[in-house]
């Protein structure tokens, strides 16, 4: 007689191991800590909204006046902490947590802390990461491509647009940069299953046509299609790794 297989639910606590933007916290009595508020309010556009009050604050940090330069900057860090996440758990623990019940604290520095209530295991989970072994095909892109690009990160780009006129182009290449730069960590990891999942998603709509990535012997690189305009900080500024353009552009001109 066969038995079934034994599925815990997923350790998120071996994630932080990798590094503050992969942790994901939870808490065996299912109660977030003090001070976190629902994940869905950080997508409120009122005055009283997180990210309206979290912008001057990157704005300072940053040493720009322009607001729609700390809105890109602060959309590509959460768009990391987001993909870092779920590429995260997905290479690593062989799932992906949902977020639909997630929470959040905005610290002072560094990237959001973000707790969910323990998630029982689910068919199909069970880690598929090691440098040799092949992902699961289909399966792990698709709920990824649900939690974090349709559930986090449509609704923080609506959010962002509300408060800076920036185009849906250059938000979508920040989604795939953050994606990209995700890889290039989960790449000592775990690199056959985390460039499969992350080459899958790179291809799907919307981020299809955000850049083009390319991996080897060496690792990842990726060049995006648009710009996040972090160039405009500042004279001494320069260029991102993955940036569209070879020079900074004139700081006259909206490059996005």
């Amino acid at each position: 007689m066969s038995t079934a297989p034994d599925r815990r639910p997923p350790d998120y606590a071996r994630l932080a191991a990798v590094g503050p933007y992969f942790a994901l916290d939870t808490s065996p009595d299912g109660r977030p800590p003090e001070g976190f508020r629902p994940l869905a309010e950080l997508y409120g556009t009122g005055p009283d909204a997180p990210l309206a009050a979290r912008l001057p604050v990157v704005a300072r940090r940053l040493g720009t006046g322009e607001p729609r330069v700390a809105a890109s900057i602060l959309h590509l860090g959460l768009a990391a902490r987001f993909w870092s996440v779920g590429l995260g758990s997905a290479v690593l623990l062989g799932t992906v947590p949902t977020l639909e019940d997630a929470w959040v604290r905005i610290p002072d520095q560094g990237p959001l802390d973000l707790w969910i209530p323990p998630e029982p295991a689910r068919p199909g989970d069970g880690p598929i990461g090691g440098p040799t072994e092949e992902p699961t095909p289909g399966t792990l892109a698709d709920r990824l491509h649900e939690a974090v690009l349709l559930g986090q990160l449509e609704p923080l780009a609506a959010a962002v647009r509300a408060f800076a006129p920036l185009p849906p182009r250059l938000l979508l290449g920040n989604a795939a940069s953050a994606l990209a730069g995700t890889l290039r960590v989960l790449d000592a990891h775990a690199p056959v299953a985390a460039r499969a999942l992350a080459a899958e998603l790179l291809e799907r709509p919307p981020l299809a046509g955000a850049g083009t990535l390319r991996t080897g012997p060496r690792g990842t690189a990726f060049r995006r299609n648009s710009c996040c305009l972090y160039y405009r900080v500042g004279p001494g500024a320069g260029l991102c790794g993955d940036c569209c353009f070879s020079t900074p552009p004139g700081r006259g001109k909206r490059n996005d």
